[in-house]
């Protein structure tokens, strides 16, 4: 019974991981890759303790990329802290928009936002822009990690 309970806990952090890679504030690949953990402290997975570590390893590097990579992105075109926040709140605003949302909110976020800061038109799209692929960057990491960690669940729990 209670290895079914891992299991579901594990299934729903692992979708949990995936959502939190596109919600900002949701930690994405921690959630994968406790779901890696709950499937191995089941009968249902067993991984090495090179695999975990390598997870754990790139879940801690991926998190902290996240915080870096979005910085990076704004301050190549010139961007500021404004313009990754809006970019952030333009997403969280443009997930219940859908995939046009997802792409459009960060854009026109990032952009508010460095209008805010700077108000000049060419620095606002020039660092909007940055903000934007930064910020995208960083969910494109999110994303492969987590991917990563779902594509080794499944075949864990096809064994």
């Amino acid at each position: 019974m209670s290895d079914y309970i891992l299991l579901i806990l594990a299934i729903l952090l692992m979708i949990l991981g995936i959502v939190g890679c596109l919600v900002p504030m949701l930690p994405g690949p921690p959630f994968s890759f406790f779901g890696i953990l709950m499937l191995h402290f089941s009968k249902f997975g067993n991984f090495s303790s090179t695999e975990l570590f390598t997870f754990g390893a790139i879940t801690v590097g991926v998190t902290i990329m996240d915080y870096i990579v979005p910085r990076l992105g704004a301050r190549k075109l010139g961007g500021s802290k404004y313009g990754i926040r809006g970019a952030t709140v333009g997403l969280a605003i443009g997930i219940f928009l859908g995939p046009l949302g997802i792409i459009l909110g960060p854009l026109i976020g990032a952009f508010i936002g460095e209008m805010i800061f700077k108000d000049q038109f060419g620095y606002a799209v020039k660092a909007g822009l940055g903000s934007l692929i930064g910020f995208m960057a960083g969910i494109g990491l999110k994303l492969a990690a987590s991917f990563v960690m779902i594509f080794y669940f499944v075949k864990e729990l096809m064994r």
